[in-house]
This record gives structure tokens, C-alpha cells and sequence, in this order.
């Protein structure tokens, strides 16, 4: 068995089991101890798994949502890069859309000589792209309190209505199997339907969304461009054979 396979084989009884013992991993892949144990080591090195006695077990899952406020404060050079390369690629008169969150917010003062046109449903996104003068559509739906995003059938029903040049989105986590993942079914139903509209989908996400995985899966990894930044070598290498990756440093 080929060492991506071995690899492919550990993550599967992973998601399924939670835990793996190396004995069991000898016995199904019929390769060494020694061999199974370096598999460990590189996954883990990927930050794919954790290391145990006798074996391997996945990583905590991250399915707590932090509120805008909470957000805001976290990683702010990073995102505030991420936020001025994802701006530089808009071209003049572009359509977009812009999810609700941290980082897209952030891209707004960098969008006010594009003369782009913006959907989104961020709340919080509002009176900041008035204040750059940007043309600005918001969509329809009920406020979610933490993240002040406007979701529900609603949202997804006048977010139909659109097409986009480029759409870029906030993510909980970004993951080689589970994807982009987020806390809210509804906001990865939003989120989902925007790539969809859009000729170029990408997701901002800073390094620490690294190998998280939230409860709603939004896509994956292949479905979107990903800018981020701080990622090692060996990481970067694992993503790129999902997705194109933008990697920016604060």
C-alpha cells in the first residue's frame, strides 16, 4: 500500500472512530510498526491528528462561535493582511459579495476606489461601506446576535437574485477532509449559495482556522481560492493538492 493511501486509509478510520490503535493500523494496512508510527508523525506534524500511547486520536473539534466583538480582537495584524491582499485582486466596477465577519470587514476601506458594487449580509458591514461610499445591497432575512449576519430562508431567497464577480467569505475552520466548516447550518447555507453565484469564490480565513472543523460544513476545500497566512511549508504543500492557496503574511 502506497503511503497516500496508508494516509488516506488512517484519516477514514479517524472520522469514523475518533481513535486509532497502531496495532489495528498494522493489521489493515499490513505495513510495519515503524512505518505506521512515521505515518503518525507526518500526519501529525500536518496537524491532521494527535499522537497517544499505542496510537493516534483526532483533533478537538472547534465548535464554539465567538461573537463579532470577540473576533475582532483576535489575530488582528493577519487578518488585516489577508483582508488587503483579498481587496487587491477586485478589479474596477466589479459585483461582490461580502459575508459577515471579521476579516471581509476588514477589506472595505481597501475596496473605496474600485467602484465595486457589494451585497452582503453582515450587519455590522453596513455603515462602514456607506462611509467609503460603496454601492451597497443588503440582503433580506432574521439577525443572528453573535455575528450580526442576516440568515434564514429569506437571506438565501433575495441572495438568489445576484450574480457575482467574486464573492469572499469568513470561515470557523478549514480542514484537507471536512473542508470549510462553520457553527451555523444557516450561515453555511448563505455561504454555499454565494460561491455558487460567484465566478470567483474564495475564503478569508487566518492560520489558527487551521485543521479546525466547526459543526455545518460549507464546501470543500476545492470549491474555493483560500487566503491565509502563517502556514509552514509542509501545511501549504498539503492544502495545494485540494486548492489554490494564497498564503500573506502580517
Amino acid at each position: 500500500m502506497l503511503t497516500a493511501e496508508r494516509h488516506d486509509l488512517i484519516m477514514g478510520l479517524l472520522k469514523n472512530r475518533q481513535t486509532v490503535k497502531i496495532a489495528d493500523l498494522v493489521s489493515q494496512t499490513g505495513a510495519s510498526e515503524s512505518t505506521i508510527r512515521r505515518d503518525l508523525t507526518e500526519l501529525e506534524d500536518l496537524g491532521l491528528l494527535e499522537r497517544v500511547h499505542g496510537g493516534a486520536t483526532t483533533r478537538e473539534r472547534n465548535i464554539q462561535e465567538l461573537s463579532v466583538s470577540d473576533k475582532s480582537v483576535k489575530n488582528e495584524q493577519e487578518k488585516l493582511a489577508i483582508a488587503s491582499y483579498a481587496a487587491s485582486l477586485v478589479e474596477e466596477g466589479e459585483y461582490l459579495f461580502l459575508d459577515a465577519g471579521t476579516t471581509t470587514f476588514r477589506m472595505i476601506p481597501f475596496l473605496k476606489d474600485k467602484q465595486a458594487v457589494v451585497v452582503t449580509n453582515g450587519l455590522s458591514h453596513v455603515d462602514a461601506l456607506v462611509e467609503h461610499g460603496i454601492t451597497t445591497y443588503l440582503t433580506a432575512g432574521y439577525v443572528k446576535a453573535k455575528t450580526l449576519a442576516l440568515v434564514g430562508p429569506q437571506a438565501t431567497e433575495s441572495l438568489s437574485g445576484y450574480r457575482f464577480d467574486r464573492c469572499f467569505l469568513g470561515a470557523n475552520g478549514f480542514h484537507p477532509q471536512s473542508g470549510f466548516t462553520t457553527p451555523d447550518p444557516e450561515e453555511a447555507a448563505v455561504k454555499k449559495l454565494a460561491a455558487s453565484l460567484s465566478r470567483r469564490p474564495y475564503v478569508l480565513a487566518d492560520h489558527t482556522k487551521w485543521n479546525q472543523v466547526s459543526f455545518a460544513r460549507v464546501f470543500g476545500l476545492e470549491e474555493a481560492t483560500l487566503i491565509t497566512g502563517g502556514l509552514g511549508a509542509s501545511v501549504r504543500s498539503a492544502l495545494e493538492e485540494k486548492t489554490t492557496v494564497e498564503v500573506v503574511y502580517g
